[in-house]
Parts: structure tokens; C-alpha cells; sequence
């Protein structure tokens, strides 16, 4: 976990350096908060990743796309009360951790039902990802991918297909590209055995798309 940590703030600094799209194989423990772990997450590895940019860059505005089936509210709490943070959250409203306090945190809040599928979460996510983007006008996105909303997942809720996460996964960068924002991608929750094959098959598109290099 602390190589994974590690490994966001690596990918973090280097999207933001570099001007292009970078992927952690690991991190998003967006449960964790300051003075506790939560979930499976130890490290808060994201406000990690972000207060080491401050040290040279004070005034970095940052996005955080949190797609994980569950609320971040690790990172909600951690930043509640700072204005260079903006937070687009689509999660299971009716699974954990049903964090009321940092909820108020979210800049863009869609809980989403019990089971919710392809079409409709896909077009909330078109209808609104790229408004967001266009208003918080962040220098650097940092994107929680969770593979947890799959349709086989034990502790996701959801009912995302494959296919609808690697759809999912194309249109965060697609919108990011076309705004001129780099990416640093980390690919936090996933419980079933599929989760590993989907990462890799959403990787695979996203260079052949060119969102991302090898």
C-alpha cells in the first residue's frame, strides 16, 4: 500500500509535468481521511498525491472524477473546506459507507439506484462530466476508476457491463482531452475476478484511442 500510494503521487506529478495521461495500476483508498482508514483503504493516497503538488504549485486547481461504485468520502472530508478542490461523484447511493457529512463536500453529487445499467449511467455521465470539467476548469483530473460497478461485482450493487466500464473509461479521458486537462488515473475498487481483464481491456483501448502512450 505504500508503494501504491506512492505510485499516485509518481503519476500524478507526471501527468501535471508532462502535459499527458498517466495510469497508477493501484491507489484510489478514497475512504481513508485524515485521522482514520475506512473500507479496504489505509493511506488517503489521492490528497497525498495532491498536497505534494501544493509544496510547488500552491494555487493547482484539482478535479477528482470518483467512479468507484462507492462515495469517496475520504477525500470529500479531507478537502471540505478547500476551494482548489472540485469533486464529480457518480456511486451506489444505497451502499457504504452512506457518509452524510462529507456528501455536503461533493461539488457534483449522483447517487445513482440499486442495479442501475448501461444507458442510463452512461448518459448521466455524458449529460454531465464535460459541464463540470468546463466550470471547476481544474489544471489537473484525477481520475477513480473502480471496476466495482460491474455487473458481477459482490460488493458494488450495480450493474454495469464490461463493455459500459470501458465506455465509461473512454469518455473521462475523451472529455478531458478535448478540455485540455491531463489525466492521472487510479484504478481503485474491484472485487470479482473479472476486474483484472477489465482494467487491462479498458488500458488497451485507451492506447489504442491515444488517450494513453506505451
Amino acid at each position: 500500500m505504500h508503494r501504491a500510494t506512492a505510485g499516485t503521487a509518481l503519476a500524478a506529478e507526471l501527468a501535471l509535468k508532462n502535459k499527458k495521461n498517466f495510469v497508477n495500476l493501484g491507489g484510489g483508498y478514497h475512504h481513508a481521511k485524515r485521522d482514520s482508514g475506512g473500507g479496504f483503504c489505509y493511506f488517503a493516497d489521492i490528497p497525498y498525491a495532491v498536497n505534494c503538488l501544493w509544496k510547488t504549485n500552491p494555487n493547482l486547481k484539482v478535479m477528482i472524477i470518483d467512479l468507484d461504485a462507492h462515495q469517496g468520502n475520504g477525500h470529500e472530508d479531507i478537502f471540505k473546506y478547500d476551494k482548489r478542490i472540485s469533486i464529480f461523484d457518480i456511486y451506489c447511493g444505497d451502499n457504504y459507507p452512506r457518509d452524510f457529512m462529507a456528501k455536503q463536500y461533493i461539488n457534483y453529487d449522483f447517487p445513482v439506484k440499486y442495479g442501475i445499467m448501461d444507458s442510463e449511467y452512461l448518459l448521466l455521465l455524458e449529460q454531465n462530466l464535460d459541464f463540470a470539467i468546463k466550470k471547476s476548469k481544474p489544471d489537473l483530473i484525477i481520475y477513480n476508476a473502480g471496476t466495482d460497478i460491474f455487473a458481477g461485482d459482490p460488493l458494488g450493487r450495480m450493474n454495469i457491463s464490461k463493455d459500459g466500464i470501458i465506455k465509461r473509461d473512454e469518455m473521462v479521458f475523451k472529455f478531458a482531452c478535448e478540455n485540455l486537462v491531463p489525466v492521472c488515473m487510479v484504478t481503485s475498487g474491484g472485487y470479482s475476478s473479472a476486474s483484472a481483464e477489465i482494467i487491462s481491456d479498458s488500458l488497451k483501448n485507451l492506447i489504442n484511442k491515444r488517450y494513453l502512450d506505451f
